[in-house]
């Protein structure tokens, strides 16, 4: 891949920035905000790490919307963050404003980019980005259960000790307080993680995840959590950018899939250069089909706010 373009250089973009050009996912990285100095204080500051840790990503920052142009993958992350005390869906009003201007150049400067949101609400944001530019739904995406699944794996690995290399989860559904994951699918090196913590403490563990950026947001009090939503987004980024057909949990314009159309949700997503390879549909049991049922119906309630 040659080039990913940012658009947002707070510190979820920052840290999206630092982490693919450290890897060398693509060939340039182009920060883009309306503070058009902060987007090139960041894009020199990572550059500034070049010699020490030995990569050669070029990075700019910009103000201007051209500066995406040619680009592979349009990353947005531009937006009002959440305050404590805010759900995601209390910053959709100000938030799909913004959304909607940034779509509008994606759409005159890189046409034939896949765009990748990041901003709350992202299913609803998804959507409204699927909606507006009347793309397939393969190059629309948005992350969300990515990061989710990272913070249930974390748990994990604190609450039993093992590595967290060894421990793979699953999260379904809206990344809001209705996210839905699914300890059934939840292994340690392929193991049931039930055969490690019994099922009282697991829902305590699945009600952190949810409560997993709030939790951060109340412990940081001056900003919400951007190291691990970089990381998410960067690795959704490189199973694109190197055809990967990883399996990653991703927020995805339902055509079917789980019984729902016309809808963004977090499902598991194969993803590879063309984006949006395949949704994989996992046979839920009942419980676990009415958690995402009610998952579904505050998204679409969150949609019908829509302008």
């Amino acid at each position: 891949m040659q080039k990913v373009a940012i658009i947002g250089a707070g510190r979820v973009g920052e840290t999206t920035a630092q982490v693919l050009a450290q890897q060398e996912t693509c060939r340039e990285v182009v920060l883009i905000d309306i503070r058009e100095d902060t987007a090139q204080g960041v894009a020199l500051d990572i550059t500034q790490m070049a010699p020490l840790f030995h990569f050669d990503t070029r990075l700019s920052g910009s103000g201007d919307p051209a500066a995406m142009a040619d680009a592979d993958v349009v990353v947005i992350t531009a937006g009002v963050p959440r305050k404590p005390g805010m759900s995601r869906s209390d910053v959709l009003e100000v938030n799909v404003k913004v959304i909607d201007g940034i779509v509008d150049e994606v759409l005159r400067h890189a046409p034939q980019a896949i765009i990748l949101m990041v901003t709350n609400p992202v299913d609803v944001l998804t959507y409204r980005t699927w909606q507006r530019t009347a793309w397939p739904r393969e190059r629309v995406l948005g992350q969300a259960g990515v990061l989710d699944a990272s913070r249930m794996a974390a748990f994990i690995a604190m609450e039993t000790g093992f590595s967290s290399k060894d421990i793979t989860t699953i999260v379904l559904g809206g990344h809001g307080d209705a996210m839905v994951p699914v300890p059934r699918f939840c292994t340690v090196n392929g193991i049931p993680v039930s055969h490690f913590i019994d099922d009282a403490r697991m829902a305590e563990i699945v009600q952190r995840t949810r409560d997993g950026g709030a939790e951060i947001l109340s412990l940081r009090k001056i900003s919400s959590a951007y190291d691990a939503p970089g990381a998410a987004v960067a690795a959704m980024v490189d199973a694109i950018a190197h055809n990967r057909r990883r399996l990653l949990p991703g927020v995805a314009i339902l055509d079917g899939e789980y019984g729902l159309r016309d809808i963004a949700m977090g499902v598991p997503c194969i993803l590879d250069r063309q984006g949006l390879s395949r949704v994989v549909e996992l046979p839920l049991t009942e419980a676990e089909a009415e958690a995402f049922r009610q998952s579904a119906d505050g998204v679409r309630g969150d949609i019908a706010r829509l302008p």
